[in-house]
């Protein structure tokens, strides 16, 4: 089973178009195009009987208190948790290949409405809906693809996680409103192979 992108590069730095934050050299960092990349895949287990695509920054900040400060330094070896930005479930393994900025195009203050997704998916909230809460302009439910924008500050060059879980489920039994590890808790036991696609962000000027 194979995944791949011509728009990410196994190993290599993602792209700023394909992030919701990029570089700015006063303002620290500055809204980006947040677009959804392209992504294809092949070789599938036989008897998929449907997709799940999963986008999982492994390098968040535990703690958000300091993120983002200029008087503050999130340090390499500071805690670190899962932070997904994509939750897709009920993909046809039949399907074409994802096209660029099919499932994102800019960013959507108070978050891209959902679950129902293109061609039949569903997605589901992302972290943002966590990471936005308290800020009046944005806070709210972030559905499908929303793209990196770390710390400013963090030390550490984050590594995004695109995962293709091929499943003999046609439909992943998750409620209305599901995250990340509720689709991987459905999915267990019923996941037929995996393949990832792993890229790298940072907004710190000194690790670009």
């Amino acid at each position: 089973m194979k995944l791949f992108s011509e728009s990410i590069k196994d190993g290599e730095l993602i792209p700023a178009r394909y992030a919701m934050g990029k570089i700015d050299p006063e303002a620290h960092a500055v809204p980006s195009e947040n677009v959804s990349p392209h992504l294809a895949w092949s070789d599938l287990p036989e008897g998929t009987r449907s997709l799940v695509l999963t986008v999982c920054d492994v390098d968040a900040p535990s703690d958000k208190t300091d993120a983002n400060r200029e008087d503050k330094t999130i340090l390499e070896d500071f805690p670190r948790t899962d932070f997904y930005h994509w939750v897709l479930v009920d993909l046809a393994p039949d399907a074409s290949p994802l096209t660029e900025g099919e499932f994102s195009k800019g960013i959507t203050p108070k978050g891209k409405p959902g679950p129902a997704g293109p061609r039949g998916t569903r997605q589901g909230l992302n972290n943002y809906t966590q990471w936005f809460e308290g800020d009046a302009d944005m806070e709210g439910e972030y559905h499908g693809y929303d793209g990196p924008w770390p710390p400013f500050n963090d030390e550490r060059v984050h590594r995004y996680r695109f995962t293709l879980h091929a499943v003999g489920l046609e439909k992943v039994p998750v409620g209305a409103k599901f995250t990340g590890p509720d689709v991987l808790k459905a999915i267990a036991g019923h996941e037929l192979g995996r393949a990832v696609l792993t890229g790298t962000y940072t907004l710190n000027p000194d690790k670009v």
